[in-house]
């Protein structure tokens, strides 16, 4: 009979995957579903028999709850929760648990009407009333309470009322707090059985935490996910603002830091009782810290990988910039260039190099495209670009001293010439972040108060973009696929610089990859993803190796589809044309504002007007918006200013907006990433005679328009309508002209 079994019996009666439902609100409930150890540690200090009568204060999901109902003959539980107690019905229902009686409504008044109760549990710290709990209880009936002590460690509590009336309170232990991170992501649902094992197996043979392999082997976000494990080990989630003014650097000093790199922890402040300790792994071990502050409990915090190696670089920094200081009073006489000569140098570059490591691990976490590094006489500005946007960065305040010491070490990464500074120089490096390895161009610029400094930053081994995530309409996304069918012909995407060509290029690349029945060759300069299945060519201008001599040898190489990185000049813009009449599709990217603009440029190279008409497929123009974030978007009043120039005419009923009102998924920003915004000109017949005829610009659109070009604005007030991008993007990436309807006569023509 199932009210006699035991707690280990009842343990694998009932798996726990039948009380996790995976939908966003079970994951911010997290600890809804208590660890494994831990429900056995309670389930443990019941001492239950078959005819004890139980009630349950906080039913949850239900997991512990079911577990009860096969050692006794009936529980009553009851949830404040309505869409918890309606979630943990449905599932004792599915399990055919029929000696559960679920209520809805204040625990803490107990259930008076169905006692008196050999055992009452409660479940919820949160529920501190216990009189009326109590008056409940049998003769001999005992109440076992989950409480927090003074440092908010969980512990049981037994209480019961003696013949005397006096409630004898006994604390029977903290609960279990070694949370299994494995368990803890299966409840999740980001992972199953055979990958967990996998990743076990793995983690002994590497001897790395499990959670720094499975964050290799899951499908989410790494925030998401170290908020969600946050919860489910009823630990505080922080993020490197949250804790850069509580850090002592030289708390954290006085630690081996080998010690505290086997530990997985950085020990960031101490006050007269606790210590606050910060690690990425939800099991890491601080019993191996306790005997050095024995007086002090420790209160661990959990961080995202990157902001854990973030914030062990900066307070290296701070070390470091207090060691050089010492160490340089007796140098103030010597001037800064010297500094980076003298007997401290090692130092000196220990400090610089952990600085610019720590520059580039908040870059990564801010998933900024580019860092700026100015220097204004005395400032140093320091400014990533994030989402298409430039953003000040303010933790970091550099000496002008520091920045040109910084420059050097970031010229010798990339290796370049750190003797010569009256010349702009380009060059490039890497490095590796977790699993993702970064490519990295750097660019510097002489300036009038020192060198100024770029660095574009280009993640390798991502999941390149698919054509179906560029944001293209759906008519659009089907054209694009099926100008790569074509057996030949030349296909442009143009806009400026970082608007996104090369990833709409590569979308289109990676699915020829995936097909596999034609070979595809690129010349790039430089090689920006690697893909696999592709053959890929790296210009090298230095050796005299350039676009239109790869495409003269390509065209012996048998190809099907041939990329050539840009169309710069007049002998690459012929040998792409020549390869496209020879039966090749030629893809290729051109620096102009939108389509029509595409073909003036292209006269500009001196190419034959007939030449383009019979081989141009299309052209792609585009830009690049901001996405609003989807956690905090809301529809909103448009500005007045800017449907005045949307619509002269008149405002459309349907017409609606929408804008992000900041939250922590998108940084208080509003917006999150950013999709394409696109102009699409298919070349027809009408289009063709009129590029051969060299019509003027103008009328070119003209006639585009009235071949069906859809326009960037169209494709703008889609994403607007739809929600994805905010109604003030607009004036960003529409010239002004563009922003109302384009008609025919417009352009200076009458309208007959």
């Amino acid at each position: 009979m199932a009210a006699k079994m035991t707690v280990q019996q009842a343990l694998q009666s009932i798996s726990r995957q039948h009380f996790v439902e995976l939908n966003q609100h079970t994951r911010v409930q997290g600890h809804s579903i208590p660890p494994q150890n831990r429900v056995e540690q309670i389930l443990n200090s019941l001492h239950l028999k078959p005819s004890d009568r139980v009630l349950q204060i906080g039913t949850g999901a239900g997991y512990l709850t079911a577990l009860i109902s096969r050692m006794v003959d009936q529980i009553i539980t009851i949830e404040q929760s309505q869409i918890l107690a309606d979630a943990a019905q449905k599932r004792f229902a599915k399990l055919k648990l029929e000696n559960i009686c679920l209520l809805h409504g204040d625990g803490s008044q107990g259930a008076a009407d169905k006692g008196p109760f050999e055992i009452i549990l409660v479940a919820s710290p949160k529920v501190t009333e216990r009189q009326l709990l109590l008056s409940q209880l049998s003769a001999k009936g005992r109440l076992i309470a989950v409480e927090e002590d003074e440092y908010l460690t969980p512990i049981l509590v037994e209480y019961q009322t003696g013949a005397s009336g006096n409630t004898r309170r006994t604390e029977l232990g903290p609960l279990e707090q070694n949370f299994d991170t494995g368990a803890i992501m299966l409840d999740l649902g980001v992972l199953n059985e055979t990958l967990l094992q996998q990743a076990r197996q793995r983690a002994r043979k590497e001897n790395k935490p499990l959670i720094e392999v499975l964050r290799k082997l899951v499908d989410i976000e790494e925030i998401d996910l170290y908020r969600a494990l946050a919860t489910q080990s009823e630990m505080a989630f922080k993020d490197l603002e949250d804790l850069i003014p509580v850090a002592d650097p030289g708390f954290f000093g006085s630690f081996s830091r080998s010690f505290l790199d086997t530990l997985h922890l950085i020990p960031l402040s101490k006050t007269d009782k606790t210590m606050l300790v910060a690690t990425f792994d939800p099991e890491a071990d601080t019993t191996n810290l306790q005997p050095l502050y024995s007086n002090l409990k420790i209160n661990k915090v959990l961080v995202t990988p990157t902001d854990f190696r973030r914030l062990w670089s900066m307070l290296e920094i701070c070390l470091q910039g207090e060691l050089k200081q010492l160490k340089s009073f007796k140098q103030e006489q010597k001037n800064s260039e010297q500094d980076l000569l003298n007997k401290q140098k090692s130092e000196v570059e220990a400090h610089l190099i952990a600085l610019l490591d720590a520059l580039l691990l908040d870059a990564v976490s801010e998933r900024a495209s580019d860092i700026h590094l100015e220097q204004y006489n005395q400032r140093v500005r320091i400014r990533f670009r994030i989402d298409g946007e430039l953003r000040d960065i303010s933790h970091y305040q550099l000496s002008p001293q520091e920045a040109r010491g910084l420059v050097n070490v970031i010229k010798i990464r990339a290796e370049l010439n750190i003797a010569e500074k009256r010349l702009p120089q380009g060059g490039r490096s890497h490095m590796q972040v977790g699993h993702v390895s970064y490519d990295l161009r750097v660019q510097v610029q002489p300036s009038l108060h020192g060198e100024d400094v770029v660095i574009r930053l280009l993640p390798q081994n991502e999941q390149l973009i698919g054509i179906e995530e560029l944001g293209l309409s759906p008519r659009i996304a089907k054209s694009y696929q099926r100008l790569l069918d074509n057996p030949a012909g030349l296909i442009l995407v143009v806009g400026p610089t970082g608007s996104g060509k090369s990833t709409t290029l590569y979308a289109g690349l990676q699915l020829l990859a995936n097909d596999g029945r034609r070979k595809v060759i690129t010349a790039e300069d430089p090689v920006e993803y690697s893909i696999n299945n592709i053959q890929q060519t790296q210009i090298r201008p230095e050796i005299d190796f350039h676009f239109s001599d790869a495409m003269r040898s390509f065209v012996r190489q048998d190809p099907d589809v041939i990329l050539v990185g840009e169309i710069r000049d007049h002998e690459t813009a012929e040998e792409a044309l020549r390869a496209s009449q020879t039966g090749h599709v030629v893809l290729s990217t051109l620096h102009c504002n939108d389509a029509t603009d595409a073909l003036q440029r292209l006269y500009d190279l001196h190419v034959h007007p007939n030449s383009i008409a019979s081989e141009l497929l299309a052209v792609i123009a585009q830009r690049l918006a901001k996405r609003i974030c989807p956690q905090c978007r809301q529809q909103v009043e448009p500005d007045p200013a800017i449907i005045a120039e949307l619509f002269p005419l008149g405002v459309p009923d349907n017409f609606k907006c929408f804008e992000g009102m900041g939250c922590n998924h998108c940084d208080q920003r509003g917006t999150k990433g950013r999709i394409g915004v696109v102009e699409y000109m298919q070349v027809n017949t009408d289009i063709r005679n009129a590029i051969s005829q060299q019509q003027p610009i103008l009328e070119l659109r003209e006639t585009a328009l009235d071949s069906g070009l859809l326009t960037m604005r169209d494709s703008a007030l889609d994403h607007v309508i739809q929600g994805v991008i905010p109604l003030s993007e607009l004036p960003r990436i529409l010239p002004a002209e563009r922003m109302a309807p384009e008609q025919r006569g417009h352009f200076g023509r009458q309208v007959k």
